[in-house]
This record gives C-alpha cells, structure tokens and sequence, in this order.
C-alpha cells in the first residue's frame, strides 16, 4: 500500500453497504486517514421490508436477463434506486442520531450490485451498482465517494474484492500475522498477506447467496436462520465432488464472481435439507479450496459478514479448514458492519488519491485508485 506523508489529520467518516443478500443498509462510522483506523464510532442498520426486497430482487432479476444486452431496465432500476434512497437516508439518520463528536466530514457509498461479469478471454469485465448518488449526498450533506468498483472494472480489472485495503488495516491494528480475513456474504472472498507483504485477495466460491435462495424458494423464509435445515438433512458427497470440480475453483486468483454465478439450482434433484446441507457444504469446501492458492498457510481465519451468524456453516468450515477460525467479535471487531466501515476507509484513500486496489487483489496492470466524489451534487 503507497505510504504518503502521515501527516493527514484523520477524519471522522461514515460508510454504507448494502449487499447482494438484499437484507439491509449497514452503516458504520470510523475516524481514519486512509492508512490506520484510529477510533471506531456508531454502527446502525436500516433493513428492507418484504416490499421492499420484492423490489431490489425485481431489480437484480432485471439486470440479469439484461446482461448488457439490448434496452437497459431503467424502469426497474428506477423502482430499486428509489428504495434505496430511501433505505440510505434512514440509515444515516440512524447513524448521526445523537452523535455528540466532531462532524463528519466525509461518506463512502457502495451502492446496490445488481449485476457483476469477471473478465474472460481478453474481454473486459463489467460491474454495475445502482445508486442516486446525488440525492443520498444532497440528504446526508457531506461529500459522498461512491462508483468505487467501475474504473479498476475499466482498467481491465475484477472490481472485487475492494475490502482488502481495510482488511490489511485491521490485520495492523490487531497486531495479527498469518491471518486471513474471511468475509461470508452472498459470496465468500478472503484477503490475506504473502511472504513478500503485499495483499492477496479473491472470492473463493459462494457463501449464503445460494444457500439463502434455496430456503426462499422452499417458502421457508428469506435464509437458513441458525443453520437448522441444513443441520437436519446429510451432505450429498457424490454432488459436493462434482460440484468442487467447477472450473472457477481451477482458476488462479485473482478472480471474482457475481452473486448469481452459483444457484440454488445446482441442488435441484435434493430435498430441502439435503440441499440445504450439500450447499452449506459447498461453500465451506470451496473456501477452503481457495486457501490452496496461497504462499503460505494462515494461523487463524476471522470470519465477517452474514456468514458467520449461521452455526452450521461455521461448524462445517471449522472442520474443512486446518487452522483456528474465530468470528469477527472473538478478534474484537464488529462483525456485522465491517463492509460498511471498509467503504468509509476507502472514502478517504480515494479521497487522497491513495490506492484502492493492486494486481493480487483484483487483477489490474498497476496499483490504482477509485471512486467518484460528489460535493453538493456536483461530481
């Protein structure tokens, strides 16, 4: 990571993530320079209603039959963008309310990921997160930095993962060597550190996306809550192998996936528990198989993101994995909101022109910045 003069006053900044699992707003304020994480402040969470997920999820259904293909859905897009307004604003609400500190001087927005395509045979990739940017900016009345994945995507890039950067933050304040981050969200990505020092970073394989669509469409509710359906059914080994032979898992990092790219469909022929339990299953190997690719084995794994709130998935990586793997409140951090601060740490390395990403982390020539600032609704 570039090291500019350390001179930088840090700032107290907000940050927002809302991921592919289409749950919620999670929102996060952290006082940085872009280099360390000084002092961590409030967290909030504004989550989708059920018309709400109906929305996004039309959204997400919309881009995927697009595909970059003919007319854009705008109307769809439209119908998700206002719900996220919506959603963003009541989650700053939620994070400034009774906030008594200094005044926030900056915001990182993610925005809504509605599709995401890994580049292949000399084609670029492609990325799309929705997102008003000037209206959220207008509401929160802060500069904004947002569009944080389009020009690494541009630059010939992945555009994921883009946490590393504050991962390695955390592995500095937690004194922690030989550790990898682990993040479990609708897809798995690790970040960890190589002999040389430098950052290595990719999505292994999927973690909740399919597992959560396979319980939705069974009319069982929006996820696998606690775990208990998979833990009640047995793991088709037979279909576990085969599906551990999959092509991406092959692959050389780095690499990335869309949300989509594994589906509940690969578990069609099983009932609800089995399913459940063979892609819990697989997500837990596939990890595990993306640790294969590293230069040196970790001592610890910190497992983030909705993942880790799913007992059987943890059970079933703790037994895939050959080190100590701890949740991210047993580290000491905030589980629940670290995409949500990496972006507020992100804000301000983009802010500084500081790099957001390298070539062992997203695949890009040269080590670069990101993002797109927004001051009162101007770019």
């Amino acid at each position: 990571m570039n090291r500019p003069d350390d001179d930088f006053e840090p700032l107290w900044v907000a940050g927002f993530m809302s991921g592919t699992s289409l749950d919620a707003v999670d929102a996060a304020l952290i006082r940085t320079d872009g280099l360390k994480v000084q002092d961590f402040g409030p967290v909030a969470e504004r989550k989708f209603s059920p018309g709400e997920r109906s929305v996004l999820k039309a959204a997400v259904d919309a881009a995927r039959a697009w595909n970059w293909q003919g007319r854009r859905p705008d109307t769809a897009f439209a119908a998700a963008i206002h719900v996220l307004t919506d959603a963003h604003l009541e989650a700053w609400q939620n994070l400034v309310q009774g906030w008594a500190g200094p005044p926030i001087a900056l915001a990182g927005v993610h925005g809504q990921t509605v599709l995401h395509r890994r580049p292949a045979s000399g084609r670029k990739g492609a990325t799309l997160q929705i997102l008003d940017a000037p209206a959220v900016q207008s509401g929160f009345g802060v500069p904004l930095i947002h569009d944080f994945r389009s020009a690494d995507v541009e630059a010939g890039g992945e555009g994921a993962p883009l946490a590393p950067a504050y991962h390695a933050a955390l592995m500095d304040r937690l004194g922690e060597d030989h550790t990898v981050f682990l993040n479990l969200g609708g897809v798995a990505n690790i970040t960890a550190r190589q002999d040389s020092g430098g950052l290595v970073a990719f999505d292994t394989g999927p973690a909740n996306g399919p597992i959560d669509e396979w319980v939705s469409q069974s009319g069982h509710g929006t996820h696998d809550k606690d775990g208990a359906i998979a833990a009640s059914g047995r793991v088709d080994e037979a279909l576990l192998s085969s599906l551990l032979e999959h092509p991406y898992f092959q692959a050389p990092p780095p690499k990335s996936l869309d949300r989509y790219d594994f589906t509940a469909s690969l578990v069609d022929a099983l009932g609800l528990e089995d399913g459940a339990a063979t892609l819990t299953a697989f997500s837990a190997h596939s990890v595990a198989k993306g640790l294969d690719w590293l230069d040196r084995k970790p001592r610890r794994i910190i497992a983030c993101g909705g993942g880790r709130h799913n007992p059987t998935l943890m059970a079933m990586l703790a037994d895939a994995l050959k080190c100590q793997l701890k949740t991210a409140e047993q580290a000491g951090l905030r589980g629940d909101s670290i995409e949500a601060e990496a972006f507020a740490f992100l804000a301000v390395r983009a802010m500084r022109g500081l790099d957001i990403s390298w070539p062992e982390t997203t695949g890009i020539p040269a080590p670069m910045t990101g993002g797109r600032r927004l001051v009162q609704g101007h770019k």
